[in-house]
């Protein structure tokens, strides 16, 4: 007779050994340590300094500037984004060619340049006019007067906002099944009735955490716009530094501003994605 198989007690098993985890967490510890250490011991950081200028009037009306140009810039862009993202998915070929266009060339060239590029628009067109198209003039104002730092920073961050939105927002589209709307319209629901009650909180799953993302990205991006003058957090940073040469504390508090409020966005992105997502499972 052959002897009876093996029996394992799964009661009594105990986890495998991984000695490299170990290792690679050990690893990491003293990785850790060793930063920590450099960040306390290293007196160049100034600490201190940096402590005295985190809440700085200054400092706090550029996080201000910064948080304003971000809530602006995702405001106009979701708008617009919305906009062109219906034009790429309609069937009129020329609205969805002339909207792929404008959505491959803002989202291909930087930001940096756009900016620069707005600011400068006087030296292209000396005068923005209002009237009638290869005719009469109604009223017309100096470009330079119109396009300040403000307006400039507005229409770059909008206009490449947009392009990255209006792809969010046709990938949710998409993303929900054609069955979803033959359905709606099965019970009497009208197209718009379709879209706002039955396509749109589903495409909210795929739509809501690249938009947290993008406001996020966007937040950090307005650090661009302290190139035409504009006084964001790291321009009211740049101000003080460039009069005390104390760079790197100033830097610290400008680290430390985004951080924070890159954390407190994070929160909310992830209760969003919670709140769409409940009827997932």
């Amino acid at each position: 007779m052959s002897a009876p198989p093996h029996v394992v007690d799964v009661a009594s098993a105990r986890p495998r050994v991984r000695p490299l985890r170990w290792a690679a967490g050990a690893l990491l510890l003293v990785l850790a340590a060793q930063f920590a250490w450099f960040l306390l011991t290293n007196p160049r950081f100034e600490w201190p300094v940096a402590g005295r200028y985190l809440f700085d009037p200054n400092i706090l009306r550029g996080l201000g500037m910064s948080l304003l140009l971000t809530v602006i810039g995702m405001v106009l862009g979701s708008a617009l984004g919305v906009l062109l993202a219906a034009g790429r998915l309609s069937g009129f070929a020329p609205m969805a060619w002339a909207c792929g266009v404008y959505i491959a060339v803002f989202r291909g060239v930087p930001p940096l340049v756009q900016l620069i590029f707005w600011f400068n628009l006087g030296y292209l067109l000396p005068r923005v006019s209002l009237g009638v198209p290869f005719g009469p003039t109604f009223v017309s104002w100096p470009t330079n007067s119109v396009i300040s730092s403000l307006t400039a920073a507005v229409i770059g961050l909008t206009l490449h906002e947009a392009a990255y939105m209006a792809e969010i927002v046709r990938a949710g589209i998409l993303a929900v099944d054609g069955g979803q709307r033959d359905a709606a319209r099965a019970m009497g629901f009208t197209a718009g009735q379709s879209f706002v009650k039955v396509v749109l909180p589903q495409a909210m799953r795929v739509i809501v955490p690249p938009t947290g993302s993008q406001f996020i990205s966007l937040l950090k991006g307005t650090s661009l716009v302290s190139v035409i003058a504009m006084a964001d957090l790291l321009y009211a940073v740049q101000v003080i530094y460039n009069r005390t040469y104390e760079i790197v504390p100033l830097l610290i508090v400008a680290c430390a501003w985004y951080l924070a409020v890159v954390t407190v966005l994070s929160l909310g992105q992830r209760r969003l994605e919670r709140h769409f997502g409940r009827g997932q499972r």
